[in-house]
């Protein structure tokens, strides 16, 4: 069945060019800025720091989380269906940016005198208002970068780009606020600690993420007329939306990585709440060592230049399957050599050394895992239109960010629970030595317990189905059915690889 025609305004003629792989690579720096606040400090912030009960500070990120991801496919639906001067996608990506600020600035500077009842309206309140303001620009973004190639083998590279971007972004950022926000004094020799800290971190968080935004957006413009637009414009529907969502999960393979997140993210959002306190209490690690771990970005980089080989020799399931077997393996060996007393003690060089190893070691499988699996989508979504015509990377893109914020903020809500009621943490301790006990079961709940229920996304990935082969049956097959509905081709195959884009028809100025 063929639906809605959607048609480009200049056709691409050879591959994409270096500076557009790297412009939209941009994109990835507002979620990777924002994410490491939030996954970081958040809840460190309000429970640790300001002293409000883990579960209270939990459930208000848990049920943020869930409802701005349940904005996200009205985000989506209506970015598919918009038509204008500005194309689908960067009009929404614009509206993002001052609402962004706006809400991390507000998130990491609470009202003083706030009773824990205050806390947890405030936390819900501006962490929406954060949710809803980078769905805006996440959703549209991640379509975009769908769209940019209907290649196998070039979305990949466009994907290797979002990743480098993002860790030699992120890399940056995360020495920087290590050594300059949150920086070891006598009084506080894990900066991480110090309340006053925060007053400079809001600001330079709000502003980082929004100038990314920005920046992004701006310099993506000129890929407009090459994006897919409907040939006529429609007014946003409820039902088309809900039956959109529905035509999306009855697709077999896009159902699979829909699943696949859901249990990663609510795996991950634990781990994340989690991590700060293993980092800080269970390695024994300060400000000063932490900062260190931005060279995992080595690991990062290993996959960037190893990315394109592996993927001659083996299928993209094949290696985003491998990746997650290790990780899981990995993470499970390290916190178990530590828990037997076989690592090097808290404070030695040696263990930071095989620490930073570790990271770089996981980081490399993380982001060569990660790179498939968005690129696994992204040829789902040619399955779709084979289905029924239509060119859905805005539904995709927001029930994917659905799936990762919802259960990643039921990750975050597991995490309050269990340092409450299972590891049974002391709150708002900033000084002193915690009870050994204590710190033992942290480190068998976050170290082994968690990671082993990675085995449930392992299972459903194996239920993926598109190969190489298939996938170029299937563009062939979406080739055909465009030819049938238009009489030729409105988005016809690249022609032989050249430098350069030339456009057909002159764009119209914005």
């Amino acid at each position: 069945m063929v639906g809605a025609i959607y048609v480009r305004k200049t056709s691409r003629v050879g591959p994409i060019s270096l500076s557009t792989k790297f412009f939209q690579g941009l994109g990835a720096l507002p979620d990777v800025f924002k994410g490491f606040g939030f996954n970081t400090f958040l809840l460190f912030f309000y429970s640790q720091v300001l002293g409000a009960p883990p579960v209270l500070v939990a459930t208000a990120i848990a049920l943020t989380t869930v409802l701005d991801g349940a904005v996200d496919p009205l985000i989506g639906s209506f970015s598919d269906n918009l038509k204008s001067r500005l194309g689908r996608r960067h009009p929404l990506m614009y509206a993002s940016v001052l609402p962004l600020v706006l809400g991390l600035y507000l998130v990491f500077s609470p009202p003083t005198g706030l009773d824990h009842n205050g806390l947890f309206a405030w936390i819900f309140a501006t962490t929406a208002l954060v949710g809803i303001a980078i769905s805006l620009f996440s959703v549209p973004w991640t379509a975009l970068m769908a769209e940019l190639s209907d290649d196998y083998a070039e979305r990949t590279e466009i994907v290797v780009w979002r990743y480098a971007v993002g860790w030699i972004g992120g890399l940056a950022f995360t020495f920087s606020v290590w050594t300059f926000i949150f920086p070891a004094t006598p009084a506080f020799p894990r900066g991480q600690l110090n309340a006053d800290n925060y007053v400079l971190f809001a600001p330079v968080l709000a502003v980082c993420v929004g100038l990314a935004a920005l920046v992004a957006t701006q310099l993506t413009r000129r890929e407009i007329p090459f994006l897919v637009q409907p040939a006529a414009a429609s007014s946003f529907s409820l039902r088309r939306m809900i039956d959109e969502l529905f035509s999306m999960l009855s697709n077999r393979d896009f159902l699979v990585l829909f699943m696949g997140a859901l249990l990663s993210a609510c795996i991950g959002g634990t781990t994340s709440a989690l991590e700060i306190y293993m980092s800080t209490y269970f390695w024994g690690l300060g400000s000063a060592e932490l900062r260190w771990f931005s060279l995992a970005f080595f690991g990062a980089a290993a996959a960037f230049v190893l990315l394109p080989r592996m993927q001659r020799i083996l299928d993209k399931k094949i290696l985003m399957l491998g990746c997650f077997g290790l990780l899981l393996l990995d993470g499970v060996t390290m916190i178990s050599l530590r828990l037997l007393e076989v690592l090097p003690a808290n404070g030695e060089p040696a263990l930071l050394i095989l620490l930073l190893a570790n990271t770089i070691f996981r980081t490399f499988l993380g982001t060569v895992l990660g790179v498939m699996f968005i690129s696994m989508l992204a040829d789902s979504l040619d399955a779709q239109e084979l289905r029924n015509g239509k060119r859905q990377e805005g539904m995709f893109a927001a029930a994917l960010s659905f799936s990762t914020k919802a259960t990643a903020g039921v990750g975050v809500l597991a995490g309050g629970l269990l340092l409450q009621n299972v590891i049974q943490w002391p709150v708002g301790k900033t000084t002193g030595v915690i009870d050994p006990d204590i710190v033992f079961r942290l480190g068998l709940v976050a170290g082994v317990l968690v990671p082993l229920a990675y085995v449930a996304p392992l299972l459903v990935g194996m239920g993926y189905r598109i190969t190489r082969e298939a996938h170029a049956e299937i563009r062939r097959q979406v080739a055909a059915q465009r030819l049938s509905s238009f009489g030729h081709d409105p988005d016809p195959p690249a022609a032989p690889p050249t430098t350069a884009n030339t456009p057909l028809a002159e764009p119209t100025a914005p």
